[in-house]
């Protein structure tokens, strides 16, 4: 979301500009890539680029393809083969054996659903989305960003022989949380269709305002999490010592729940140092359906608390001592850790050494034969 987040502003800064730009979005990958579908760059006329859709060897041959795409006016479809030489001498070279498949769209401001508008919606409130963006590999149009997906809503601009088929395959995938590849086909010609799952950012709710709790709030800002930080000091739970967080709450345990909606995506991590502080708040939080609850310090003082609550202490949703163990000391070093963990379990990686693992580190479904 992050990404998104970041197109957004640099879309609002181009129009306020007076620029045109275009969306350059990975809709495809066969083999390995550096970036796997979904991932986006907005490139502007005057050539800005914000996002990434690989590890910067693209990106140069990408904005002339971008800046292409917006002079013409119409979608296009570039395929990136790294297993052809030829490749090699336009000076594309992705280094990871891969086929890539990007999609440029021109961005019209007057257009109320272009992929602009289809973002901002997926960031307008903390629910899960899909996008889908359609597009053919053997036919010169190229759709494009055609519908938004949720439980309860969409908006779309679909053909009406494939609009029912395509939204049975949005609400799988949103009930799946993975997203796919699916493909359709319009008055003869076949499209395919990136069905892209987006949750909304993790929520990281901290409760402490100490000075260690600061590289952690930066850490996740970077990430582009929304951080919340609640304490019942004042002199220490402020804007000024906390920038970038979206909040920050002085506030007793038990008044902590009216101001922090949580939902599947809300992490929160104890670390006021203030042993009753931190209990109170975990029996409170042991009623909630947050998805992580971390404790700081050593693991007795966690089992402590569990036992005084009276409950197990194989809670799966309660991680104590907080963090992967990698070493850490430092604040700073503290705070990776306990950011790794934190993006470990709501992806359900394994946190194990990439070059330990057999299969490919990212997996989406191709589509359903």
């Amino acid at each position: 979301m992050k990404e998104i987040v970041d197109i957004l502003n640099a879309y609002k800064k181009a129009i306020s500009s007076g620029k045109k730009s275009a969306l350059a979005t990975v809709v495809n990958v066969e083999g390995s890539s550096y970036r796997r579908p979904g991932a986006r760059m907005l490139v502007t006329e005057d050539g800005m680029l914000t996002g990434a859709i690989s590890g910067g060897c693209l990106e140069g041959d990408a904005l002339r393809k971008a800046l292409s795409a917006i002079h013409q006016g119409e979608n296009k479809l570039v395929t990136y083969d790294t297993t052809d030489e030829d490749d090699a001498k336009f000076g594309v070279q992705l280094g990871c054996n891969g086929i890539v498949h990007i999609l440029f769209e021109p961005i019209f401001a007057d257009d109320a659903l272009n992929p602009i508008e289809l973002l901002k919606s997926a960031n307008s409130n903390r629910e899960n989305c899909v996008i889908a963006t359609l597009f053919s590999m053997n036919d010169k149009h190229q759709p494009g960003s055609v519908m938004l997906f949720r439980e309860k809503s969409f908006i779309e601009k679909l053909d009406e022989e494939i609009a029912g088929a395509v939204k049975n395959d949005a609400f799988d995938v949103l009930k799946l949380k993975l997203s796919r590849i699916e493909t359709y086909t319009v008055n003869g010609v076949e499209f395919d269709a990136l069905l892209e799952f987006i949750p909304p950012p993790i929520q990281l709710v901290i409760a402490g305002a100490g000075n260690d709790a600061q590289p952690l709030a930066e850490m996740a800002n970077i990430l582009g999490w929304e951080v919340l930080v609640v304490d019942g000091r004042q002199t220490h739970c402020t804007p000024q010592r906390f920038p970038n967080a979206k909040n920050t709450l002085i506030a007793k345990p038990n008044q902590i729940l009216t101001q922090v909606a949580i939902d599947e995506q809300t992490a929160f991590v104890l670390m006021t140092h203030n042993y009753n502080y931190d209990l109170e708040l975990l029996e409170i939080l042991l009623k909630t359906e947050a998805t992580y609850i971390g404790t700081l310090g050593p693991k007795k003082k966690l089992v402590r608390m569990l036992d005084e609550l009276k409950q197990n202490e194989s809670l799966s949703r309660v991680y104590g001592p907080i963090g992967l163990d990698i070493g850490a000391e430092t604040p700073e070093e503290i705070a990776v850790s306990i950011v790794a963990e934190i993006k470990t379990v709501f992806t359900g990686a394994s946190a194990m050494m990439l070059k330990e693992k057999k299969n490919p580190i990212h997996f989406y479904e191709v589509k359903n034969d």
